[in-house]
């Protein structure tokens, strides 16, 4: 038995799981608020408390970079260890992965039904695969074939620097440069960057933002949701709400196209991550791919290359399906091992 987790900053999403073969039946799932603990140990503890089972070894995937089998999370002031891990919660093995690394380990893995289509392009066979995950922070990563399979490489390019692409983008880094030491794509592309591009927005427009909206936000903690399902629902009404979502929807694709033409995603370009599903109708209205193609000479290029959202929580698939795999690796070694000795 396994146990794969997803180590957000928002959420930590633990599943338990019987075999490689069910790895889309858990046995016992769960979601946990991240900033609500202390560590992820206190975490897996009440989880398999709750659940009353122990299982062998355990895989999670982690929002930052894992060195060493370590990782300080971007988000949350959290440091995993797998050896500490091990020691403190009795796993045979523990893996660590970059939560992006594992999202892009199930890409390949992914059914019909667990994507939505945005742009259908034309795949190119064994084409290098982009990923890019909008949620409390800005995951990216991406696949390479190696000649019998795609390998999983992570990356930090959320954190590269946000470059606007017309006179609006422009005044939005300068405000935020007066807020931030450094304005990377994630401070506008994260689905935490919401509430600053609203803001942005109506600093221009103050006029512009209902009065009984403000009192809404003003009552909430996040208000990135409620901005996000204004723009969706009450457009019309919310002019400065669909405005946000707008900038937000052009900014993404920027760099989407940004991102598939840095690796040549040939093979197509996944938005994985908590944002692109909620938003799913305005990432098919045109304007993501109108911001995705408008990459000068390469535009028809980019126009060929298929972009998918992910409906699956891709992140827990992709830990369990790499859980699986170092098991089984595990146990081949572990054979192989014994065959030598004899």
């Amino acid at each position: 038995m396994l146990i794969a987790g997803d180590i957000g900053g928002t959420h930590t999403r633990l599943a338990l799981f019987s075999g490689p073969e069910k790895v889309r039946e858990p046995t016992h799932t769960r979601a946990f608020p991240s900033d609500k603990f202390g560590g992820l140990a206190e975490i897996i503890r009440a989880f398999l408390a709750e659940a009353g089972e122990s299982p062998a070894a355990a895989c999670f995937d982690v929002a930052g970079p894992v060195r060493g089998g370590r990782a300080h999370l971007t988000n949350l002031p959290w440091l995993i260890d797998e050896t500490q891990l091990v020691r403190d919660l009795g796993f045979a093995e523990v893996s660590l992965i970059n939560d992006l690394e594992a999202v892009a380990y199930a890409v390949p893995r992914l059914e019909e039904h667990e994507l939505r289509i945005i742009n259908r392009g034309r795949v190119e066979p064994h084409g290098a695969l982009a990923v890019l995950a909008p949620g409390t922070g800005l995951g990216e990563a991406f696949l390479v074939w190696s000649g019998s399979a795609y390998m999983a490489c992570a990356s930090e390019g959320g954190h590269a620097d946000f470059a606007p692409t017309d006179s609006l983008q422009a005044m939005l880094r300068e405000h935020l440069a007066g807020k931030f030491d450094h304005v990377s794509y994630e401070r506008v592309s994260a689905g935490s960057a919401i509430p600053g591009i609203y803001e942005f927005l109506r600093a221009r427009e103050p006029a512009s933002e209902p009065a009984c909206f403000a009192a809404e936000l003003a009552a909430k903690q996040d208000p990135a949701p409620l901005i996000v399902e204004a723009a969706l629902t009450a457009g019309e009404k919310n002019p400065l709400a669909r405005a946000t979502l707008d900038l937000y929807v052009s900014i993404l694709g920027a760099e989407a196209g940004n991102l598939a033409l840095k690796i040549l995603a040939t093979g197509g370009l996944y938005l994985a991550g908590g944002m692109p599903p909620r938003i799913l109708p305005r990432l098919l209205d045109g304007r993501f791919m109108r911001a995705f193609t408008a990459k000068g000479r390469f535009a028809e290029l980019l126009a060929t290359i298929p972009v998918k959202v992910v409906m699956a929580e891709a992140g827990l698939l992709g830990a369990a399906f790499y859980g699986f795999d170092r098991m089984g690796k595990t146990t081949l070694s572990a054979c192989q091992s014994r065959v030598r000795r004899c």
